[in-house]
């Protein structure tokens, strides 16, 4: 099963601009967008027929935005991350679970698109990121305790809005501890999911290496040189990614040939 996550910049631009192209060269089996920026009509007239979707947008015209496609059947979808209660606007668009029905498999799969805030370091905004990923922390170690009881294998794809370590970002010395997506707080809430059994299925394949990144600037040179950050992950949990047989960034192979400023996060699973 070939899964992809991206954060498509909003779903008309990345159409225009040959996402469609892409989709039909690399034929994914699952999609997990974010910042689809979009009504679930004019979403669904992009994918077309084939596919099979949720989507949570945001409250916010305009902004955030996440969704699954899939080509296998949906057992069940759960939106957001408010267990019933209405979420905060600049909340919503952010979460959304679909469970999926995979012939052969011996239990079910759950795939998530996340969008986490990307905060604006020492303002009101990172507040609202760090408060955000407390619901994400909460949410990740239930899923990650039914993995381990055997109920589900789980696979959490997005842009997480935050680099990792050294290797995740080309200017770590100028950015560590000064910008959002770079503090050391921001940092340990992916210690503690990893430390939780979750594995970083892109880190896992690539080694211990500069990138692959995954965001450049529109401006200036940074694809060019690229100078980027890899802040969209593809999360297992540990059986499923020991079954991971490949993954990698699509990243384009020139500046006019992008579709968003993120490249895809594509994964390949033995299920």
């Amino acid at each position: 099963m070939k899964i992809a996550s991206v954060n498509v910049n909003g779903i008309r631009a990345a159409y225009k601009r040959g996402m469609g192209r892409w989709v039909e060269e690399r034929r994914p089996d699952v999609m997990l967008l974010q910042e689809v920026r979009a009504t679930d009509d004019v979403l669904e007239a992009h994918l077309g027929q084939e596919w099979t979707t949720a989507h949570h947008a945001c409250d916010i015209r305009g902004r955030a935005g996440v969704a699954i496609a899939s080509r296998l059947p949906a057992t069940a979808v759960r939106v957001g991350l408010g267990n019933g209660v209405p979420e905060e606007p600049v909340d919503t668009g952010r979460w959304v679970e679909m469970d999926l029905d995979v012939a052969g498999a011996d239990r079910p799969l759950t795939v998530v698109s996340v969008y986490v805030h990307s905060g604006t370091a020492n303002t009101p905004k990172m507040d609202l990121k760090y408060a955000h990923l407390e619901k994400v922390t909460k949410r990740l170690g239930e899923l990650a305790e039914e993995a381990r009881d055997g109920r589900r294998d789980v696979v959490v794809g997005g842009d997480l809005n935050i680099v990792h370590r050294e290797v995740d970002i080309k200017n770590w010395k100028g950015n560590h501890n000064k910008a959002s997506g770079v503090l050391d707080e921001e940092i340990a809430y992916l210690d503690k999911w990893f430390a939780d059994g979750w594995v970083d299925v892109g880190r896992k394949v690539a080694g211990d290496r500069p990138g692959p990144y995954t965001w450049w600037s529109w401006r200036g040179k940074a694809f060019d040189n690229d100078a980027g950050w890899r802040i969209d992950y593809q999360l297992a949990t540990p059986e499923l990614a020991e079954r991971a047989t490949d993954a990698g960034v699509d990243r384009a192979a020139s500046y006019d040939q992008r579709f968003s400023d993120h490249a895809p996060v594509v994964a390949t699973y033995d299920i």
